[in-house]
């Protein structure tokens, strides 16, 4: 692997994003997300919170917040979890939700159902501008990235993400991962 070319992976297992008027429909009056956890992007965490989702096939009992609060409601899933839903998500980049499924969430102190937000995340790497540039790449660049191990492969089709907000980090979803023994911690390669 070239070390100059190292990116860190991040496998992403199904989460939610909430609205500030979902966080209070679901957890009550004046509720705010707390947080578990920090992730690998600056000021976004993993809360302590989780909601119920429903789909018309099947449900999760237990699905974990990311905070903080976003503009619009979204639901990420693997396709896995799209089929034992009974859903059929497009392929999208976070926060793109037209036209996508929606779904029921159920919280302690309510629910609510969306018409639109759920999508299989596009695979992607958040890059700082300054990785970006050290690398040659762009914004909404379209990238091929090798991870290796024993069921290593090449994603194409990795959107590039720059901001000087973001950490360098590689986001698939539990497929993605599963099928390629890529695991959060390990190290994919950027290919030229």
């Amino acid at each position: 692997m070239n070390e100059d070319r190292k990116i860190p992976v991040g496998v992403s297992a199904r989460h939610i994003h909430l609205t500030q008027e979902h966080v209070r429909i679901l957890f009550g009056e004046g509720a705010e997300l707390t947080e578990m956890k920090p992730l690998s992007q600056p000021g976004q965490f993993a809360a302590n919170e989780t909601v119920a989702v429903h789909g018309p096939k099947g449900s999760f009992p237990k699905v974990r917040i990311l905070g903080p609060v976003r503009k619009a409601t979204q639901l990420e899933v693997s396709r896995t979890d799209a089929f034992s839903l009974g859903l059929k998500p497009p392929v999208r980049e976070s926060g793109h939700i037209d036209g996508t499924p929606g779904i029921r969430i159920v919280g302690p102190a309510g629910e609510v159902t969306v018409d639109e937000g759920v999508i299989v995340a596009a695979r992607h790497i958040h890059f700082h501008t300054s990785d970006a540039e050290r690398l040659g790449v762009s914004d909404k660049q379209l990238l091929k990235v090798r991870v290796g191990g024993d069921r290593g492969l090449v994603f194409e089709n990795v959107i590039a993400r720059v901001s000087p907000s973001f950490a360098l980090d590689m986001h698939i979803d539990t497929d993605e991962g599963n099928a390629s023994g890529a695991a959060t911690g390990d190290f994919a390669e950027l290919l030229e």
